[in-house]
């Protein structure tokens, strides 16, 4: 096969096709599991399964069978569409949104659950036949019901599901399913109307999508919503607490949030939390041109996991976890600013600045180049890619973002950009390599330490 330049090599994707939204990130026996959205057919989304990849570290994956199939004249026979894995009794439990070929919008919630003991891979999985929630409360004019996620709140299991009104206000609702069998509509969660989520995300999202939460160290929960204004757009994240409503329900008070990525190919995250971290994947679309994909025969791409926090002013806290580090080459490639050092398909790289500074990472023929700058007294942090346009409409002007900026790491792969600044932003995009550009790292300015590790396959277990 051709080598394939843009094609990212250390994250999770399938070797061929379509990979949309990750899924029930889970961990089970030592091991961690991932799910995802995935077309095993061609690179474009239809017939939509769940595929599965498992690592012992969180840096290096193998690939199973796929997961969930959907089922001829069942509730998800149009598709397996995102949801979550949680343990049901000591037995691994999907629980994802299926549709059926009248589907307008609106999904059901259905149940598969693994094959154990036996089967300790997660590689078998029995649907149930009927689903457990067939679809939204009648009386909440909701065209828009996806995305179940499961989470314990005072020893009691929930589930939050995504949701779009007849009248444009996206919501999130809340279901009481202790028994997952056995779900009970508790009450809308959270809406577009709550006064924080309305001055952070503004009347443009319809629906938001893929809910997640997780718990903070200092007590506090995230929400994490996609917002969705017709078709994907981008995330948010709430800062806030679960606090008690009429019967037992909860409702979640936000106090801040933001952008939970600055990037224009980040979407649908989903969360692992574990007992002292949580942990999260996000989906990294295509942004070139349909036969460009076809030629390729991928299409998207899971992101690096990310540990997610947050600062004691309810701001984004976001680093690559320490196990991400088990990629880099037992010796970095470059240690110090000044030249030119080629770059490689994929890599690590850290710098530091304490003063304007600006790291050029690929030149084209015209002498254009891709650069991000640091500006710690501006309290800025541009990423300009414009001489590499995107097919999408929202363009490629230059991104900035407002954080003090004086510590960067990049994790490149492929076409993959990651960008981690400090530990309060991330910007993710794709830029694609064209075959006269010259992958090359030029650092200028005020940097005061660069080091750059290559990434490298796994040499024994």
């Amino acid at each position: 096969m051709k080598h394939d330049p843009n094609a990212p090599r250390f994250r999770v994707r399938p070797p061929h096709n379509w990979i949309n939204d990750p899924n029930g990130p889970f961990r089970w026996r030592d091991r961690y599991h991932l799910f995802y959205q995935h077309n095993p057919d061609a690179p474009l989304h239809a017939n939509v399964h769940w595929g599965h990849a498992s690592s012992p570290d969180l840096a290096h994956w193998e690939h199973h069978p796929i997961a969930l199939t959907p089922t001829p004249g069942g509730p998800d026979e149009a598709g397996c569409w995102s949801g979550c894995v949680v343990d049901d009794d000591g037995v691994p439990t999907a629980v994802y949104t299926g549709v059926d070929r009248h589907h307008t919008g609106l999904g059901s919630i259905c149940l598969a659950r693994a094959v154990v003991p036996g089967d300790e891979t997660l590689t078998d999985w029995k649907p149930l036949p009927t689903p457990v929630v067939a679809g939204p409360p009648a009386d909440l004019d909701v065209v828009m019901f996806r995305d179940p996620f499961v989470f314990t709140d005072g020893g009691r299991r929930w589930a939050l599901v995504g949701a779009g009104h007849a009248d444009g206000t996206p919501s999130v609702l809340l279901y009481d399913c202790d028994d997952l069998a056995d779900w009970r509509f508790a009450g809308v969660f959270l809406d577009g109307n709550d006064p924080v989520a309305a001055e952070l995300f503004g009347d443009r999202p319809v629906g938001w999508e893929c809910p997640q939460m997780y718990a903070t160290t200092s007590g506090e929960s995230v929400l994490v919503v996609s917002l969705w204004d017709g078709d994907p757009w981008t995330t948010g994240y709430l800062t806030g607490r679960l606090r008690p409503y009429h019967d037992g329900e909860l409702r979640f008070e936000a106090r801040t949030g933001g952008l939970l990525d600055h990037g224009r190919d980040f979407y649908a995250p989903a969360v692992l939390q574990e007992p002292d971290r949580a942990l999260m994947w996000g989906w990294s679309w295509e942004a070139r041109e349909q036969g460009d994909v076809d030629l390729a025969g991928w299409a998207g791409v899971l992101t690096a996991p990310r540990e997610v926090d947050v600062h004691p002013d309810g701001t984004l806290h976001v680093v690559p976890p320490k196990q991400f580090e088990l990629l880099r080459a037992a010796e970095p490639f470059v240690t110090a600013p000044g030249g030119r050092v080629p770059l490689p398909q994929s890599y690590d790289l850290a710098v530091t600045a304490h003063g304007p500074t600006t790291v050029s990472l690929l030149r084209s023929a015209s002498g254009a180049e891709v650069t991000v700058r640091l500006d710690p007294d501006a309290g800025t942090v541009t990423l300009d890619r414009g001489d590499w346009p995107r097919t999408p409409a929202d363009g490629s002007a230059p991104i900035v973002v407002r954080t003090p900026g004086s510590k960067l790491r990049m994790l490149v792969d492929g076409s993959l950009i990651e960008l981690f600044v400090d530990d309060r932003a991330t910007i993710t995009e794709r830029v694609y390599l064209r075959p006269d550009d010259v992958p090359e790292l030029v650092v200028s300015g005020a940097a005061t330490a660069v080091t750059g590790w290559e990434l490298v396959p796994r040499t024994h277990d």
